[in-house]
């Protein structure tokens, strides 16, 4: 840091911040606000330097909540703000830094102002607060114009129609961020807000039209991944010595509202991350989720997420059925780039599940890009970290997985893609590998990882219900792919036993003690047992569609038969084990006929040679099972955890297929998990974390 805390502190003594949160009505004509405005400020960019500036102020902003129904001054500074705005596209046109700088600093206190207000005012209170102009005391106008709607849409004017450059880098970013502000409203409430002043004027009211051309800019913002201007394109430089951040104007100016004050500034360097990251791009992305995830109002779908559903490639010049009215074109390629690139962060990630999931057009086209594994590789890495990872991200980045491994044109291309050196992988030297065998190799480490650590059902539904969609295409499995898979089985048999072992042992000791607990070891046996089928009718959707392409599996089914035995009178598994039994059984005995001490190559001969004589028709094909998958926030022993739903049913397909379908109500899981990354991603925003309703610590 490159100021101490005392000379912070001072802020809440500094005569100008006073002045406006005092007893005194301030005239937006007034000297006063070009005082108050001429200041040079490096934004906070961290929770940190928020925090001290936010103690700092809190005293100053509190006592204009006890003020302002008298004086206005509220108001008085945004209607400042907004004459300051009127000719901000033609200032960055024609390079005129002055009413950018003296807008920016209107709305960065703006900001200030709101991030302690929302907490503690409600949103009527609030909308009072903006209503009230200098008149007796205690009374006020309620036939003015609406100053929070005119906010905000000048807000939205903002950031679709000023240009981006480094001098409007700075309040693109803070118009942006006091969205964020305003929308922060759920951070306080435990449960999900379905009425809010501030969701009706942006869905409905005068901000309605330019739902398209924001959806548009912010997705554009996240795509550009603009980094912050170096410091020497800042308006007005520092002072050489590095002491102070405020310089004053021709005007006269000569000391200013914060003197000698650094947060994120000399004496601070920025981390690797930081140097490498776009703010704007962040926060941009942050606030597109979080309105992406407004709830509908009754009489009024969300226009953004319509906007997401609805718009299509730049290079689509085909008429669709429907148009939605919040459509727009962007260029897909450039879309898709950045989201492969950027997929180390959560609300990427989010945002990839949701265009995939919600968006037909952007499915299509990931779908049908030769470069698939540019996506699905991060999404791997992001799995094979699952140790790493936090619980949200890893199951969207499987969500993610299962989307795509919904279209068989992709189960199949995935194996054609041949990858060299996987250098993230680090159980085995992978040194040529097809991406389908690498994404069975993660899924299934996955699985094992889950077993083993966090145990979560949901997981391995997910995990398992991604192989089966890809079961039916599997192609010249990687031999240690194989392996993996008939191993997981092993392990999943072995811990069948010690259940069984464990429920017989408690069975007979509660024969001798009425007082002793009975464990319900028959909810886990059915559990495994669940989990063993799934894996059979993998193995057998394997086997039915495609054996003659895979010597490996069949070769690491032969060398572990024994444990398939105990399951092939199991009135569980009786009639999915009759294919593999067969196939057991076909191979073993064109081994036996081949001789003894054969080596691999000679054994994988052998099978390839069987493959082509085994008759098709002596594979039996049956009904397998659909299912579906609900997605539901719960507080369970991890906050927002999945709560799962399982319809089953059969249908008349030979292939095993799992289609994920989202909860009716997707928002309790969606909201409390956008608002986390909010609270722990946002640039130069800090709440207070004894005030977050919305989610517990260990959540966010």
């Amino acid at each position: 840091m490159g100021a101490n805390s005392s000379t912070i502190n001072e802020l809440s003594e500094n005569d100008y911040l006073k002045k406006l949160s005092g007893t005194e009505a301030i005239s937006e004509n007034e000297p006063f606000w070009n005082q108050l405005l001429s200041f040079t400020f490096s934004t906070p960019t961290n929770s940190t330097d928020c925090k001290l500036l936010e103690e700092a102020t809190i005293s100053i902003c509190k006592s204009l909540i006890e003020n302002n129904p008298r004086t206005g001054n509220l108001g008085a500074l945004i209607r400042v703000f907004l004459s300051r705005t009127k000719e901000l596209k033609i200032s960055a046109e024609c390079q005129n830094q002055l009413f950018i700088w003296q807008a920016h600093n209107a709305l960065f206190i703006i900001c200030c102002l709101l991030k302690v207000f929302i907490p503690q005012v409600s949103e009527e209170e609030l909308l009072l607060h903006f209503s009230y102009q200098k008149k007796d005391p205690g009374s006020y106008e309620s036939d003015i114009e609406d100053l929070l709607e005119e906010l905000l849409l000048c807000l939205i004017h903002l950031i679709v129609e000023v240009p981006l450059l480094d001098i409007t880098y700075s309040i693109l970013l803070e118009s942006i961020t006091t969205l964020v502000v305003f929308l922060s409203y759920q951070l306080f409430h435990k449960e999900i807000i379905h009425e809010s002043i501030v969701h009706k004027y942006l869905m409905q009211g005068r901000c309605l039209p330019y739902t398209s051309r924001l959806v548009k800019t912010l997705l554009y913002n996240f795509i550009r991944q603009e980094k912050s201007p170096p410091p020497g394109s800042h308006i007005f430089q520092q002072q050489a010595d590095g002491g102070g951040l405020l310089y004053g104007l021709a005007s006269g100016v000569a000391s200013g509202l914060w003197t000698v004050l650094t947060l994120g500034g000399v004496g601070s360097k920025p981390t690797a991350v930081q140097e490498e990251s776009s703010p704007l791009a962040n926060q941009s992305l942050l606030l597109l989720l979080a309105l992406a995830n407004l709830t509908d109002a009754p009489d009024c779908p969300n226009p953004f997420r319509q906007a997401i559903m609805s718009f299509r490639n730049t290079q689509d010049s085909s008429v669709p059925p429907s148009p939605s009215p919040h459509s727009f074109q962007i260029n897909f390629n450039s879309l898709y780039t950045a989201l492969c690139e950027q997929q180390k962060s959560d609300q990427a990630t989010l945002l990839l599940y949701t265009l995939l999931h919600q968006n037909s057009n952007v499915r299509t086209y990931a779908l049908a890009r030769t470069d698939i594994e540019s996506l699905v590789l991060p999404i791997l890495e992001i799995l094979y970290h699952v140790e790493d990872r936090n619980s949200h991200h890893v199951y969207m980045s499987l969500i993610i997985l299962l989307i795509l491994t919904e279209d068989d044109g992709f189960n199949r291309s995935i194996h054609e893609v041949i990858l060299k050196n996987i250098t993230w992988y680090a159980e085995r030297v992978l040194t040529e590998i097809s991406l389908g065998s690498l994404l069975i190799l993660v899924v299934i480490r996955t699985i094992q990882y889950n077993m083993t650590r966090t145990r979560d059902k949901y997981l391995h539904t997910n995990c398992l219900a991604a192989l089966a969609n890809m079961s039916a295409q599997f192609r010249s499995l990687h031999q240690y792919a194989a392996q993996r898979i008939i191993s997981l089985f092993s392990l999943l048999s072995k811990k069948h036993n010690k259940v069984l072992e464990q429920a017989t042992q408690s069975l007979r000791g509660s024969l001798g003690s009425d007082d002793s607990p009975f464990p319900d070891y028959a909810q886990d046996l059915n559990v495994i047992e669940e989990v063993i089928r799934m894996m059979l009718e993998i193995i057998n959707s394997c086997l039915s569609n495609s054996l003659h392409h895979n010597p490996n599996l069949v070769y690491a089914l032969l060398y572990k038969r024994e444990l398939f035995e105990q399951f092939r009178s199991h009135p569980s598994f009786q009639d999915i084990m009759q294919n593999i039994d067969m196939v057991i059984g076909f191979f073993s005995s064109r081994l036996e006929q081949a001789g003894s001490d054969l080596s691999v190559e000679r054994v994988l001969e052998v099978i390839k040679q069987g493959a082509v004589a085994l008759p098709k028709d002596r594979l039996r094909r049956r009904n397998l099972t659909v299912w579906s998958e609900s997605l539901k926030g719960e507080d369970e022993e991890r906050e927002h955890l999945h709560h799962r739903r399982r319809h089953w049913m059969e249908e008349k397909f030979p292939e095993l297929k799992f289609k994920y379908v989202e909860e009716e109500q997707p928002e309790e899981f969606f909201i409390p998990y956008v608002w986390s990354l909010v609270y722990n991603s946002a640039v130069g925003l800090y709440w207070n974390p004894q005030d977050i309703q919305l989610f517990t610590m260990d959540s966010g």
